[in-house]
């Protein structure tokens, strides 16, 4: 039954060695910025865009890096591990153990995102316009990579499509780490870590049958925010901005409205990882904060609407 079937996918796409190869993490980032590239260049084509379209790679390149990359991990550190980061600052240079914030991600495109629109005199609504439409489908390739780590798991369920997650071990009470731990060094003839018998996992089909004793059926909730916050924003960003009329900085302020309402939507079936604000998981209690920059959005668009060149009336 797929209910009771072990998360035992690989993190690497190829590895060369003891923890060293290219990692999914990692290529979804790749494919996250070139899907950000060619939607951007394509709407610039067809005249949705206030920069042309020789000035897009430039563009997604600084966001991708000044934005997502450093903004997402500035936001790790802050909404989620600054008790780790205060302990171990280089922790910060270690992108490769993981740790990415998309609300930080996103806040950092924002900011580089206006620096450019100063830097270069051009409309920042309408900048940001065609990047959050590429955006949902970075988001999309980011969660489904979070799916094939096993981490951001879901709550317990009971639903069909159930998965057993081989992180949770790391949460697990102490007795249940014992218990796995001391059946380990029966199947390993020896001594062995947590770290050690995840990384069997994948490899082991006896290892993940063990493991999977101890673990409790959950939402695969990475797919279900791969599904909303990914494929549905970008198929309601699209439709909006090669259908409709809309002023610059309309289709920016849906993403973050729609962002906000996906994302927390899809926080009500994942584990609360990073604990509550009050009633509200942090992920729920950050996209507050979202959903009342997209209103400002919105709201700045019907006092001073302005047009991309497509939309703009003929002279």
């Amino acid at each position: 039954m797929i209910a009771a079937w072990v998360h035992n996918l690989d993190p690497f796409a190829v590895q060369f060695g003891n923890g060293f190869g290219v990692r999914w993490y990692g290529l979804a980032y790749l494919a996250a910025f070139a899907a950000a590239y060619f939607v951007y260049r394509h709407l610039a084509k067809r005249g949705f865009s206030v920069i042309p379209p020789a000035k897009v790679g430039d563009f997604i390149t600084g966001c991708a890096v000044f934005g997502v990359l450093l903004g997402g991990r500035i936001g790790y550190m802050l909404f989620y591990d600054f008790s780790g980061f205060l302990r171990d600052p280089l922790v910060f240079f270690r992108v490769w153990e993981g740790g990415m914030s998309a609300h930080g991600g996103i806040l950092g495109v924002v900011l580089y995102t206006l620096w450019y629109a100063w830097r270069h005199q051009v409309n920042w609504p309408g900048l940001g316009d065609n990047l959050v439409v590429g955006s949902a489908l970075g988001l999309f390739f980011g969660r489904m990579a979070n799916f094939i780590n096993g981490e951001l798991y879901g709550r317990p369920s009971d639903v069909a499509w159930a998965v057993k997650f081989p992180k949770e071990l790391y949460e697990a009470p102490v007795e249940t780490q014992r218990a796995v731990l001391g059946r380990a060094q029966e199947m390993f003839a020896g001594p062995v870590g947590l770290e050690e018998i995840l990384s069997a996992v994948p490899k082991s089909a006896d290892t993940a049958r063990v493991v999977g004793e101890y673990l409790a059926p959950r939402h695969p909730s990475q797919i279900y925010e791969a599904l909303l916050e990914g494929l549905l924003l970008f198929a309601v960003l699209w439709l909006v901005r090669t259908r409709f009329r809309v002023p610059n900085g309309v289709i920016t302020g849906l993403f973050f409205v729609g962002y906000a309402v996906t994302r927390s939507v899809a926080e009500s079936f994942r584990f609360p990882d990073a604990g509550y604000v009050g009633l509200l998981t942090k992920g729920q209690f950050l996209s507050i904060f979202l959903l009342l920059i997209g209103m400002g959005f919105l709201i700045a668009a019907k006092l001073r609407p302005a047009y991309p060149p497509a939309w703009s009336p003929r002279r």
